[in-house]
């Protein structure tokens, strides 16, 4: 006859929320980098063309200048 096991111990379930925080705050995070980039572009697409041109930014080259960390990183 097997026997089944259901009881969760309470470091378990402490561990197991532990995991789910930090997935969370990860989700978060990352959440905010993408807010922050996709305002940074809107701001910059805001800009006239000779504003960008003083910024040493092509209106085109936007997308690259706000990611350019994650291209060569």
């Amino acid at each position: 006859m097997a026997h089944t096991t259901t009881a969760v111990s309470g470091s378990s379930l402490r561990e197991g929320w532990r995991k789910f925080l930090a997935a969370l705050m990860r989700g978060i995070e990352a959440q905010a980098k993408v807010t922050s980039r996709r305002n940074r572009i809107e701001a910059l697409e805001a800009k006239t063309d000779a504003e960008l041109a003083r910024m040493g930014i092509r209106r085109e080259d936007i997308p690259y200048h706000v990611f350019r960390d994650l291209f060569y990183a």
